[in-house]
């Protein structure tokens, strides 16, 4: 009960990381500007936003015309997402409070440890590809002028979010002894049932 609680924590935080994910995927404020004490100028990864009180947004058009690192995180953060919903898949299978594969314990581990893998790599493609967004961000700053220049904004900080709980959860999903434990588990559950079969026979 214990390692399929674990598994199940595992699930919900990776859940979550791929919500976050998804939600700074989408988010306009991957770097900001401010003019002045009221204008302000949002960029995401799919559109741009400005204004003073009330801000007016547009979606960026060309796909040729943006940033290099605007490209390379939308694809990457796309290929994590992809990834953790596979991911989501295959551990469903995989989990022990599931009813899939019960009749093969090792496979049905193995399914689980695959799953988190995965969970793994989608959320070191997410840290890894914000990470450099940000670099390249500040890269940018200290080479132009300061009051010219973006900074960056809170779905940075949401998306490094999302990673980071999509890798742990991923790392209680993959865990071996767990796996282990849950194949003796159901051995020593099957050779019980067998010899109290036996026994009633002989009775």
């Amino acid at each position: 009960m214990a390692s399929s609680g674990l598994q199940l924590l595992g699930f919900l935080l990776s859940l979550v990381g791929l919500a976050a994910t998804l939600a700074a995927t989408f988010m306009v404020e991957w770097k900001k500007q401010s003019q002045g004490k009221t204008h302000r100028i949002y960029e995401g990864l799919w559109m741009s936003c400005s204004g003073n009180e009330r801000t007016t947004c547009e979606p960026h058009q060309s796909l040729l015309k943006l940033p290099t690192e605007v490209q390379a995180t939308r694809a990457v953060m796309l290929l994590s997402i992809f990834l953790s919903t596979v991911a989501v898949l295959v551990s469903t299978v995989g989990m022990k409070c599931t009813h899939f594969m019960d009749g093969k314990p090792e496979s049905k581990g193995t399914t689980a440890v695959i799953g988190g893998i995965m969970f793994m790599v989608a959320g070191l493609l997410t840290l890894i590809i914000t990470s450099w967004y940000v670099t390249m961000i500040v890269q940018t700053f200290h080479k132009s002028h300061r009051l010219e220049s973006f900074e960056f904004g809170k779905a940075v900080f949401v998306s490094w979010g999302g990673g980071l709980l999509t890798m742990a959860g991923g790392a209680f999903l993959s865990c071996r002894r767990c796996s282990r434990s849950s194949s003796r588990e159901s051995i020593s559950e099957n050779h019980l049932f067998h010899a109290t079969n036996q026994k009633s026979n002989y009775v």
